[in-house]
C-alpha cells in the first residue's frame, strides 16, 4: 500500500511544476552537500546539511572555485552560511569564522541536489533472530542513509546492493532519531535465516518516510519529578509589602481518614513569647448542626404534648391488653343455633 501511495506521489511531483516546500526551498533546488567537517567549531552535520546561500543570496553556480573565493575574501572575518538541513527540512543560518590566513573552513563539499538527501529507507519492522535483528537494527527509529560499499540511488537502489552482497558483510550508514546519532552498522544479508527476505525487517521508502526533525529534549524517564514545587526567596530581606515568612512545622499533605499521623517535632526555639497559648477556635461541624435540628424538633413536640423522647416507665407492671382483642388459646368460638334463626326468620 504505501509503495502503491509512494509511486502515485512521485507521478505528481514530476508531473506538476515546481514547487516551493514548506521551507522555501524547491524540491529541484540544488546545493553544496557537506560530505565531511573537520572544524569541530563548526555546527554543520555531514550528509544532512547543504550550503545553498552565502551572505544573504542564494547559490545558483556550481562552480566551487567562485565560492571558495569568496570566502578567501572574507579573511580574518566571519561568512554567513544558509543551511538547508533533511532532517525535517528545515533552513537555518551560521555565522563561520574565516581563518585570517584563508586556508579553508575544514569543509568537504559536493555539489548536488537536495532531493538526494530523500534516498532512505526506514526501517518499520523487524523479524526475530533476522539478519537485521542481529546487527541491532532499531525499528521506527532507525534509518538507512547510505552505505560505503556503493552509492544508493532510487527506491531500488538498496536492494540491489544487497543482491551484491549476499552472505557477506555489508556496512550501512544508520541514522536513529531517537537519539540524533549516525552509527555504521555491519549486517550480512542471507535468504537462508528462515524468514522472508534478505534481511528480515520492513522497509519505508519515500515521501512518507523522511527524516523528521530532531528531539530537542529527550523523554521524560520514568520516576523523574515533572512539576517543582514553588520555593520562597531567601535572598535579601523582605520588602515593606513582603511579611517575613512565619516558621511553621512540617508540611503535611492529604492523609486518609483511618489513618492515624505521627504527631509532629515541636518547633524549634520552644513557645513564642507573651504568655499563655492562644486558644484554637472551635469549628462546629455537620453533627452540632443534626443535633440542633432535632432538639429543635423534640421542643416543638414537647409544646403540642404528644411525643417526648424519653419513655416514662409504666406504674402498674404491664399494661392490660385492649378490651377488644382477640380471643385467648383453648377458648371456642360461639357458633350460631339454627332453631334460633328459625325463630327469627318466622318473626
Amino acid at each position: 500500500m504505501f509503495g502503491a501511495l509512494n509511486r502515485f506521489i512521485s507521478r505528481l511531483d514530476a508531473d506538476a511544476p515546481p514547487q516551493q516546500a514548506d521551507s522555501g526551498v524547491s524540491h529541484n533546488a540544488f546545493g553544496f552537500q557537506v560530505l565531511r567537517n573537520s572544524n569541530n567549531e563548526l555546527p554543520v552535520e555531514p550528509w544532512f546539511d547543504f550550503i545553498i546561500g552565502i551572505n544573504g543570496r542564494n547559490i545558483d553556480n556550481p562552480d566551487p572555485n567562485l565560492l571558495q573565493q569568496e570566502i578567501r575574501n572574507l579573511g580574518g572575518n566571519s561568512v554567513n552560511l544558509g543551511l538547508w538541513s533533511a532532517k525535517g527540512q528545515r533552513l537555518r543560518s551560521i555565522y563561520a569564522p574565516v581563518p585570517s590566513d584563508a586556508s579553508s573552513l575544514g569543509l568537504s563539499l559536493q555539489w548536488t541536489q537536495l532531493a538526494t538527501a530523500e534516498n532512505l529507507w526506514h526501517i518499520l519492522d523487524i523479524a526475530p533472530n533476522s539478519p537485521a535483528d542481529l546487527a541491532g537494527l532499531l525499528p521506527f527509529g532507525d534509518y538507512i542513509i547510505g552505505s560505503p560499499e556503493g552509492l544508493l540511488r532510487g527506491e531500488s537502489g538498496l536492494g540491489e546492493l544487497v543482491e551484491d552482497f549476499l552472505m557477506r558483510p555489508l556496512r550501512l550508514y544508520v541514522y536513529n532519531h531517537d537519539y540524533n546519532v549516525t552509527r555504521l552498522v555491519t549486517i550480512q544479508p542471507s535468504r537462508s535465516w528462515g524468514g522472508a527476505g534478505a534481511l528480515g525487517c520492513t522497509l519505508g521508502y519515500g515521501a512518507l518516510h523522511r527524516i523528521p526533525v530532531p528531539l530537542d529534549e529527550p523523554p521524560q524517564a520514568p520516576g523523574e519529578t515533572m512539576f517543582e514545587a514553588a520555593r520562597l526567596s531567601t535572598d535579601g530581606e523582605p520588602g515593606p509589602e513582603q511579611s517575613a515568612p512565619v516558621p511553621t512545622s512540617a508540611p503535611q499533605y492529604l492523609v486518609p481518614a483511618e489513618m492515624e499521623t505521627m504527631p509532629s517535632a515541636p518547633p524549634m526555639g520552644g513557645p513564642p513569647m507573651g504568655g499563655a497559648k492562644r486558644p484554637r477556635p472551635q469549628h462546629h461541624g455537620a453533627k452540632s448542626d443534626m443535633d440542633a435540628f432535632f432538639a429543635e424538633g423534640e421542643a416543638k413536640s414537647k409544646e403540642q404534648g404528644g411525643y417526648s423522647s424519653s419513655p416514662k416507665p409504666a406504674s402498674g407492671g404491664i399494661a392490660p391488653p385492649p378490651k377488644n382483642g382477640p380471643p385467648r388459646a383453648g377458648t371456642p368460638l360461639k357458633q350460631d343455633d339454627p332453631a334460633e334463626e328459625k325463630s327469627n326468620d318466622a318473626t
